[in-house]
């Protein structure tokens, strides 16, 4: 596998997220986009509550944009979104009404498997949840592999 970087932009995933019904619904705005890293804002949904009582969203959303960061840091490596293999997600703190930021980052390029982590923050930059994933990075069937 090439180590070049491949030139994406944070342009060019918003157009992955603009594309996906469940990404849109999420509210996804990409902020940053790195070598092996990226940022995004998910601007909050009512439909996100899990317990009307105290206002606490759903872990699911968290795990959802667990994946989605720490799978699109790996854009300027693969070019592309990339299958999940295995999800872990840690949950710090209750998270109520407001903005979450997702932050990504590439910790492991692999020829066949990556390994890539995330973490969420509320609007005041406490982290609410964290994880580590690991990602299929072989080359698609019938491609060679990017920078050959």
């Amino acid at each position: 596998m090439s180590t070049e970087k491949l030139g994406k932009t944070a342009a060019d995933v918003q157009a992955i997220v603009d594309r996906s019904p469940f990404l849109s619904w999420l509210n996804l705005t990409i902020l940053a986009l790195g070598d092996d890293s990226i940022e995004l804002k998910a601007a909050w949904r009512p439909e996100w509550v899990a317990n009307p009582t105290i206002g606490q969203t759903q872990g699911g959303i968290h795990a959802a944009l667990i994946d989605f960061a720490a799978n699109l840091a790996l854009m300027n490596s693969m070019g592309r979104p990339v299958l999940t293999v295995d999800l872990r997600v840690d949950y710090h703190r209750l998270a109520t009404k407001g903005d979450l930021t997702a932050k990504g980052r590439v910790i492991k390029l692999g020829k066949q498997v990556s390994t890539c982590e995330a973490e969420i923050y509320d609007e005041a930059g406490r982290l609410l949840a964290s994880g580590r994933g690991t990602f299929l990075t072989a080359p698609q069937e019938g491609k060679a592999p990017s920078g050959t």
